[in-house]
């Protein structure tokens, strides 16, 4: 299946896991396809992707990963000499604040690419340097990291299946179809006619410093993620003893906070301008193609945006083949430009600001 192919990497691998849970096969008369599904959009999606895949579209080029690492270390520790050489007074305490924001999220940026095993060929060598970046850089588990995004690409959008919007309905409303059932059914946890305006005091800067910080320790302590934990340890052990030598308790706790409230309104505004605005509801069983499409659109690019969003401008490609390295995403998008105007489905592509208009 599509979900199947688009998740693993390292097909032999995965099949010997498969034929023990083989209990048999279709009949010839029996459809391959269920009728909730688009069977020609299938196979020509099937064909894009063997395009794709002889185009060499899935294999990673080392020398961008490693660009984009270097850089992360390398503002990482900016961060820490500016306060060193030039003092913590506002001026360089503020400077090193934004260096190290700009840090953590590039490196959020690329624990995404390890995550989806896109960096390297080989899949260990993916988790381990995703355990280093996302759990002793950034302070969060790899593990609780892919337990959750790997739902949300199998069914993005859909409620109760997308962990991405389980905010709905105890603090936002989403979506056109849930807003009226909720208002029929007199259903109100919010004052959700104003939730255009304390969205921005309370998901952007609070997501991270408060939610995001609970529920990855709570995941990897109740799973027993020890390894992450072990990781994550490194994380709070380095950066409370680095700045605690040169910031008092009461200015290492504000900088700490505050690069995570920057951190988190930085990545809040990236990830829902891509989802949010589009359609939410129940699955409806759709093909793989019907069911990115119409949780997903893109942003323009550019290399600012490129930058800015680690490639998730072109969320939409990122959805139709999540272990494709983000530096080949532009290379395929006419491809799938060419499959949605073929089969009628709309491929829909915004100005960044527009993007984050949207949401609101």
């Amino acid at each position: 299946q599509d979900a199947f192919a688009a998740f693993h990497v390292d097909k032999v691998l995965v099949n010997k896991y498969l034929k023990s849970l083989q209990i048999g096969e279709l009949a010839p008369d029996q459809p391959s396809v269920e009728p909730t599904k688009n069977k020609m959009l299938v196979q020509d999606f099937r064909e894009l992707r063997a395009t794709a895949e002889k185009m060499g579209l899935l294999e990673p080029n080392q020398l961008f990963f490693f660009l984009h690492l270097a850089h992360i270390l390398l503002l990482d520790i900016a961060a820490w000499l500016i306060l060193f050489y030039f003092g913590t007074s506002f001026m360089p305490f503020t400077v090193s604040l934004v260096v190290l924001t700009i840090s953590q999220v590039q490196a959020s940026w690329f624990q995404h690419d390890l995550g989806h095993l896109s960096v390297f060929r080989k899949t260990k060598w993916n988790h381990l340097l995703h355990k280093f970046v996302m759990c002793h850089l950034i302070g969060a588990s790899a593990k609780w990291w892919t337990l959750l995004h790997s739902q949300h690409h199998a069914k993005p959008n859909c409620f109760r299946k997308d962990p991405d919007i389980d905010m709905h309905p105890f603090l936002f409303t989403l979506g056109k179809k849930f807003s009226v059932e909720l208002g029929i059914k007199k259903k109100k946890y919010m004052p959700y006619n104003h939730q255009h305006k304390y969205f921005f005091i309370t998901l952007p800067p609070l997501l991270f410093p408060t939610y995001f910080h609970c529920h990855t320790f709570y995941i990897a302590y109740t799973k027993g993620y020890w390894v992450d934990l072990a990781w994550m340890l490194t994380f709070y052990i380095r950066f409370f003893y680095t700045y605690g030598s040169l910031l008092e308790v009461k200015s290492l706790l504000a900088y700490y906070f505050i690069f995570r409230m920057l951190e988190s309104s930085w990545f809040v505004w990236v990830s829902q301008m891509n989802h949010i605005p589009m359609d939410i509801y129940y699955d409806n069983n759709l093909d793989w193609v019907s069911t990115q499409l119409q949780a997903t659109c893109n942003v323009e690019q550019s290399l600012f945006n490129d930058w800015f969003t680690g490639h998730l401008n072109f969320q939409i490609e990122h959805h139709l083949f999540p272990t494709m390295p983000r530096h080949n995403y532009w290379k395929v998008a006419p491809l799938v430009r060419s499959l949605c105007a073929k089969h009628g489905i709309e491929y829909q592509c915004k100005p960044l600001l527009t993007a984050f208009a949207d949401i609101v």
